[in-house]
């Protein structure tokens, strides 16, 4: 299956944000191309939030050309099996935690913004590290850090606190 396949199914099963999840499917049903940064119109890109639920924490990055702190993520890219894989392939690489485990049930939310390369249409994970797991900044970072729950809104976009929102209740279900 391919990674369009792959993206356009997991978005099919995914049950929340009915009209937000109809506009990627109609992006990937006109775009071959809207996995893939080359896709001027948009492209579906994938994240992973790292959380550590019994520290009540979630590790971010200070993005080096957004400045912002986000969850680790971005462009998918043509090695990556699935939607998943892509997600995460970016936590691992961008938050240098080798053995990070997706969260279980699929994506957490879905989140579409405008970036200086076109429309991310990011489809939106979140992972656990292992225990003992160390964090290792990378190039694409400016900084790497552990926030408490508590300390993402006074850091964060109102997206991120809302994957960190979606992200414990489905961890507490």
């Amino acid at each position: 299956m391919s990674l369009h396949d792959d993206a356009a199914s997991v978005l099919k099963e995914y049950e929340a944000q009915g009209d937000l999840r109809d506009t990627y499917l109609a992006h990937l049903a006109s775009h071959p191309d809207g996995m893939w940064k080359s896709c001027a119109d948009g492209h579906i890109t994938a994240s992973a939030l790292v959380i550590d639920p019994a520290r009540e924490r979630v590790l971010l990055t200070l993005h080096k050309k957004l400045r912002m702190w986000l969850q680790m993520g971005g462009h998918c890219e043509p090695g990556d099996a699935s939607l998943s894989a892509s997600a995460l392939r970016e936590g691992t690489e961008e938050s240098g935690i080798e053995g990070l485990t997706l969260v279980s049930g699929g994506p957490i939310r879905l989140d579409r913004h405008l970036t200086p390369c076109a429309w991310h249409l990011d489809v939106q994970y979140a992972a656990v590290p292992p225990e003992g797991a160390v964090e290792k900044i990378s190039d694409e970072s400016l900084d790497l850090r552990w926030f408490a729950y508590d300390e993402v809104a006074g850091v964060a976009d109102d997206s991120v606190v809302r994957l960190l929102e979606e992200t414990r209740k489905r961890l507490s279900s």
